[in-house]
């Protein structure tokens, strides 16, 4: 796993992560803390086979966070129990030596909200979407740009095949 130094270094060097907000706030002893970008409520049904020809991944309907006061520069979202989808401000961009998993940031567990997260592959580059789920029975609130999630990164042989999905995002 790498620490602070390393990632730091290669955001620096390589552009590992682009578009982050602060730099010294977002780096943790072992990670990058990534923020909420844009909020998404599902408006119809996915699809999943296994050749992914009939693969149909709803986009979903945009939520607008709202401002407490019109001077405020940023806005919340309030969102209810239920499940959501969180595009990151940040763009990620893996080499092919460098894996990465993400996980929901402890204080988010800890109002009653978690996320769901799949392997992030070598060769991947473009903004981070994954599954926020709202447990609370009261809900939650998340202002732009909050810290919601950490990305931690491994170090792997050079593969020969690299993400060739279609969720890249740049």
């Amino acid at each position: 796993m790498l620490n602070s130094r390393q990632i730091k270094k290669l955001i620096l060097k390589k552009g590992l992560i682009q578009n982050y907000i602060n730099l010294e706030k977002q780096l943790t002893p072992n990670g990058f803390d990534l923020t909420v970008g844009e909020i998404f409520d599902f408006d119809s049904p996915g699809s999943l086979d296994f050749s992914n020809k009939e693969r149909r991944v709803p986009e979903g309907r945009s939520l607008a966070p709202i401002k407490q006061k019109p001077e405020d520069k940023f806005g919340w979202w309030h969102l209810n129990k239920g499940s959501y989808k969180v595009r990151t401000n940040e763009l990620v961009n893996l080499p092919n030596n460098l894996v990465a998993l993400c996980f929901p940031r402890t204080s988010l567990l800890r109002m009653g909200g978690f996320s769901q997260h799949g392997v992030w592959d070598a060769g991947f580059k473009g903004k981070g979407e994954f599954i926020l789920v709202v447990d609370n029975p009261y809900g939650i609130m998340l202002k732009q740009n909050a810290k919601i999630a950490q990305l931690v990164f491994f170090k792997v042989k050079k593969t020969r095949y690299l993400y060739e999905g279609i969720f890249s995002r740049i």
